[in-house]
């Protein structure tokens, strides 16, 4: 148990996410970047973390396997808020995974196809950060109930900062309307959480978020997180 660590995160358990961003960027400076998906808790996060620096680090995993909207969005927010992001992706093609392993694989085995278009080139490119900012929220499942503001990623090696982890979903939307952020429009067609395409689906209201990811599998988590 880090018990500096654990101290700060109760320190931080009460601070608002935008001072946690600017705590987070004057720590860690240049070492500190944003995983975004561009779902709406990274979209906030994102609009935070440009009234704090101009030029924030802002990567996404590109799985090739993205929603068209999600590229759109990207385009959108680089035109928005005048910043370059990082595309992140395998080397390995979809026509070579398929060669390798069979067609469509995340519907086979979706935890190898997250492996190695998700995790893989993660830990590739965290090798070398200091700090990593997600948008975990407790509320979105189990696994992430008990997460904190900030804690050791023992997994990646580096620190991880969860600057929403006590937000809900309507703080969520609540800020984007407030703020006017730009956001994936297939949140308003029943898309809280959006993934890969094949792997996301629209889901019913009052179902639970998640719901919509991994469809019929025993699968909540793409293996980022855990």
């Amino acid at each position: 148990m880090n018990t500096a660590l654990d101290q700060l995160a109760a320190q931080l358990e009460e601070w608002d996410p935008l001072d946690i961003l600017r705590w987070a960027d004057k720590t860690y400076g240049v070492g500190l970047v944003l995983a975004s998906s561009f779902g709406a808790e990274d979209m906030v996060l994102v609009d935070m973390w440009i009234q704090v620096n101009p030029h924030p680090t802002i990567f996404y995993l590109d799985t090739g396997l993205l929603f068209t909207e999600t590229y759109q969005l990207i385009r959108r927010v680089e035109q928005h808020y005048r910043v370059q992001t990082i595309r992140v992706a395998t080397s390995l093609t979809l026509e070579e995974q398929a060669g390798h392993y069979g067609e469509a694989l995340w519907s086979t085995n979706p935890d190898h196809c997250c492996t190695l278009r998700k995790v893989q080139p993660l830990q590739q490119y965290l090798a070398d950060k200091t700090a990593w900012i997600t948008g975990i929220r407790r509320d979105q499942t189990v696994q992430r109930r008990h997460a904190a503001v900030i804690a050791y990623d023992a997994r990646y090696h580096l620190i991880k900062i969860n600057p929403l982890v006590r937000w809900n979903e309507r703080d969520v939307f609540r800020y984007l309307v407030r703020h006017q952020v730009p956001y994936n429009p297939l949140h308003d067609c029943g898309y809280p959480s959006i993934g890969c395409m094949p792997c996301t689906h629209a889901i019913k209201p009052g179902d639970d978020p998640r719901s919509g990811r991994w469809a019929g599998q025993e699968k909540t988590e793409c293996g980022l997180h855990l």
